[in-house]
């Protein structure tokens, strides 16, 4: 029975998402329910992401704003989970004296003891990594609501070690789950509804490179495309280094592959892609577009740009506008360096002003919102094959994503909820689509 209240944020990339639904489901045995307002909840638990500078600082903040609803005696459990947590560990709980749980990204399995804890009164960090092939065991099945796509992990950690990046030293080393168990939960999935799946990690590219007895991530790929009832697979995300042809295959030959690729370029400059340790040159990451676009001509990129790289050149700069004019991302996430403790790029030289790097960034953008809209134009006249998930912006309306991952709205009955639906795009948005049957 829930009757308790949980308030939950979440910050940063997928895998938060993802961890943020298995809390949910852990909780939900403690007989927490989700709510929307953070005044009413017995509990509430930030998510948090440490990947750009300031991450900390605006958990502190939020944290600060959040006190509030505990003042006046009122018994409410404060926790702190992901990312920051575990970079900050006891440090929160020296420097914040209302804070009840500080939840590291290896010890989720731990959180429903550590919250019977905090309702005694009692006050934990748990950080410990748990670097081994185990670590994947502990975390439950996600389970209540009823979705049409869904998250499935197939490995955490990362042990790239990018000179800006803190992901192996906040998620820990690579680990690659079991094949059998993600085929397994993917085939539970179909069974109960689920219609696209959603293959997650920090580098899914290599996956099953370490274990040596699994299948590399293409094969898998194949076998989750073989299972009945799964219609549409993603994945994400991609370290162009690992980008095998035999992945690029499946992008001609696997009929259910989404036709987007997210695959993070972060410069176009040799010389700054050496200074970040990316293990790949400027004319490797394009001869892996070239091939998927010769392979499947409709398909659309997303990535990753980071300006003003201690030691970024203006030609350095200008060649990631040159990689940009080539390849043309539908959307870029982008972003100003910012150091990240422990990281190599940390100790560089960093004198680029503010203002240039804020300059470069603006330039960036501009360009990408031009690629942005002229792609998004070409989509106008054509039909779109829309898998509907709920209702639309509008009353009336219904929405989903299309196989390039925008999403739709457009008239329909609720009805059409779990169907895939052919729609004629009749507008363009930054973010979506307008469109009709």
């Amino acid at each position: 029975m829930l009757n308790k209240l949980l308030y939950m944020e979440t910050f940063g990339c997928q895998m938060n998402v993802n961890d943020s639904e298995r809390i949910v489901t852990m909780l939900a045995d403690l007989g927490y329910g989700p709510t929307n307002d953070p005044a009413s909840a017995d509990m509430i638990l930030l998510n948090t992401c440490s990947v750009r500078g300031g991450a900390e600082e605006k958990v502190y903040r939020r944290l600060a704003n959040l006190r509030i609803y505990k003042r006046d005696g009122k018994k409410q459990i404060i926790a702190v989970g992901g990312c920051v947590a575990q970079q900050e560990g006891e440090e929160l709980l020296r420097k914040l004296p209302y804070l009840d749980l500080v939840i590291g990204t290896h010890n989720l399995h731990l959180l429903p003891d550590l919250v019977r804890g905090a309702e005694r009164g009692e006050r934990r960090s748990e950080t410990s990594f748990i670097d081994n092939d185990q670590r994947l065991d502990l975390f439950p099945s996600i389970t209540g609501e009823s979705r049409l796509s869904r998250f499935v992990t197939v490995m955490q950690g990362c042990d790239n070690f990018c000179s800006y990046c803190i992901v192996p030293f906040v998620r820990g080393r690579e680990i690659s789950r079991r094949s059998a168990d993600i085929l397994n939960e993917v085939r539970q999935l179909a069974d109960d509804g689920v219609r696209e799946v959603i293959l997650l990690g920090q580098n899914v590219n290599s996956y099953g490179l370490k274990a040596g007895n699994e299948p590399t991530f293409a094969e898998l790929v194949r076998q989750v495309a073989d299972i009945d009832g799964i219609d549409r697979i993603r994945f994400t995300t991609s370290h162009p280094k690992d980008m095998s042809d035999e992945l690029i295959a499946c992008f001609g030959d696997v009929p259910k592959l989404s036709g987007q690729i997210h695959l993070p370029a972060q410069s176009g400059s040799d010389a700054v892609l050496g200074l970040m340790g990316r293990g790949y040159t400027r004319d490797s990451y394009l001869d892996k577009i070239y091939k998927l676009k010769a392979l499947r001509p409709d398909i659309v990129v997303t990535g990753d740009i980071i300006v003003g790289f201690p030691g970024e050149t203006e030609q350095d700069f200008e060649q990631t506008l040159s990689l940009m004019e080539k390849v043309r991302y539908i959307d870029l996430f982008s972003f100003v360096y910012s150091p990240r403790p422990g990281t190599k790029a940390a100790e560089l030289r960093d004198d680029m002003p503010r203002a240039v790097k804020m300059a470069r960034l603006d330039r960036l953008m501009e360009l990408q919102r031009f690629h942005t809209r002229e792609i998004s134009t070409t989509y106008v006249g054509n039909v779109m094959t829309v898998l509907v998930e709920g209702e639309g912006k509008l009353p009336g309306q219904v929405s989903g994503k299309g196989d390039i991952g925008r999403i739709v709205n457009f008239t329909g009955d609720i009805s059409l909820v779990g169907s895939f639906v052919d729609v004629k795009i009749i507008k363009a948005y930054p973010n979506s689509f307008l469109g009709e049957i």
